[in-house]
């Protein structure tokens, strides 16, 4: 996977993503790669894996966008480019928490899913 650009990067994340609910949503009939709880193991832990970068990506699209800001880059259609900024870190905060969680709660999954087997 090649990327060009970070909003190239974040759209082909999203279409992975879309693609992973069209493959676990309808598997082909006797699909090799979705027919055993280590399956789902492995699904769970390249989610894992992702949650594990999006703290790194919001801090430093914020860090963009602030040193935007310091240099004078930025304005606002509204008028009010400081309260802009201030909500986006605000929202960025919380999507950074939030990331986190979904982090802690996905490890947690991936651990409880190891030692399960097919049961035939």
């Amino acid at each position: 996977m090649t990327f060009t650009t970070p909003a190239k990067a974040a759209d082909q994340a999203a279409e992975a993503i879309r693609a992973l609910n069209h493959a676990t949503l309808n598997p082909s009939s006797g699909e090799e790669e979705w027919r055993f709880p280590s399956h789902a193991y492995d699904v769970i832990g390249g989610l894992d894996r992702m949650a594990g970068g999006l703290d790194q990506a919001l801090e430093q699209t914020w860090a963009f966008l602030a040193k935007l800001a310091a240099d004078g880059h930025v304005g606002s259609d509204r008028g009010d480019a400081d309260r802009d900024l201030a909500d986006a870190k605000e929202a960025l905060d919380l999507a950074r928490a939030a990331s986190e969680q979904l982090l802690v709660a996905l490890s947690a999954a991936h651990r409880a899913t190891s030692p399960l087997s097919y049961k035939g």
